[in-house]
């Protein structure tokens, strides 16, 4: 029974159904659901800090129910997508309930969508990496693609990275930092990855060429289906998706730093270059993803094997709440400043 407490992670879409379901108030479901009973259900069960011990590790690395829990995600997630935008075409909404709707889809494709995708998108079989893209399709993120696995885990927590929030960088500020930064980093990528098969900017095999083909498309194929006010809801909620994402990168690795060695290069990742949170309904929802450090430790490692670390560096409140507290910089400032290593603070002249 222990391994389908993942499925809890289809909470998010249940309370996402209510609201694209619903009227008044209730378009806030998931929103609710998410900032409100998932925070405060990580302070009533609390935290768990125990790892696998290497036999159940290896047990549950191959068990075919935790990868079929993510697959899932593919079919909900467009399901619920067809859900909404069907609504939005057929119903009248008061301008508070359309904002209600937008946040409630926004909140299930970061999570359902991106956060599997990011997931999958670490897998080596090309099916597992095709549904990854899938997934960030609706978001209009597919760039990230690209940036996250090639760019993001080679620079994290260095001033090249602009997925790493700076000590004292506000999250509107690292909004805008982030997601143009990781654009422009997508599309430098591609073309070296393009220059070392000897290949051309023309390439079938540009992906960056392909996602600029694709996403559109899936827009005109909206308009096509709806109308463009449906289109237009549609923008807007991918928006809000790759926003929320940008909330989770800025706690992840807020004021965090590697440092460079005497050969000049970086020092390899290390545990305590991610924040990690262990507050057990925030591991589940989001597929542990909240077991960072790990995960940047060893990146290819599935997301039910992962550990947690003494050495890193631990957030006081589970992921829903700590971007909250994101949303308020003062308040922010003043719970995570005398938490970042005072060393990454004032790093020394060679870092």
């Amino acid at each position: 029974m222990k391994d389908l407490k993942y499925l809890f992670a289809y909470t998010i879409p249940a309370s996402a159904y209510i609201s694209f379901t619903s009227t008044g108030i209730w378009t806030y479901s998931a929103v609710f659901f998410a900032f409100i009973i998932i925070p405060l259900l990580d302070v009533l069960t609390g935290e768990t800090k125990d790892n696998l011990s290497d036999e159940d590790a290896s047990y549950k690395k191959s068990k075919w129910i935790f990868d079929l829990m993510l697959y899932l995600n593919v079919p909900i997630v467009f399901g619920l997508l067809y859900v909404i935008l069907s609504n939005i075409q057929s119903q009248h909404y008061e301008t508070y309930e359309l904002v209600g709707l937008v946040l409630s889809s926004g909140i299930l494709l970061a999570t359902n969508g991106i956060n599997v995708a990011h997931e999958l998108g670490h897998r080596h079989p090309y099916f597992e990496r095709f549904l990854s893209k899938i997934l960030y399709l609706p978001c209009l993120y597919m760039h990230f693609y690209i940036e996250h696995n090639f760019g993001h885990h080679l620079k994290v927590a260095t001033p090249e990275d602009g997925a790493t929030a700076r000590y004292s960088q506000t999250l509107y500020s690292f909004w805008f930092t982030s997601v143009t930064r990781q654009y422009i980093s997508a599309w430098r990528i591609q073309r070296k990855l393009l220059k070392s098969q000897g290949l051309s900017f023309l390439s079938p095999k540009n992906d960056i060429l392909w996602y600029h083909l694709i996403q559109p498309i899936y827009l005109i194929l909206i308009y096509s289906l709806f109308s463009f006010k449906v289109m237009l809801f549609a923008i807007i909620i991918g928006v809000v998706a790759f926003l929320f994402l940008e909330c989770i990168n800025y706690i992840e690795h807020y004021g965090l730093q590697r440092f460079k060695t005497e050969s000049g290069r970086y020092e390899r990742v290390q545990p305590h270059h991610s924040w990690n949170s262990n507050f057990n309904i925030g591991r589940i929802t989001l597929y542990e993803l909240t077991r960072h450090s790990d995960h940047h430790y060893k990146s290819t490692k599935k997301y039910q094997v992962l550990n947690s670390y003494e050495q890193s560096p631990t957030l006081p409140l589970g992921y829903p709440a700590s971007i909250l507290m994101s949303l308020i910089p003062p308040l922010w400032f003043w719970v995570m400043n005398p938490r970042v290593p005072k060393a990454m603070k004032f790093p020394p002249e060679n870092a």
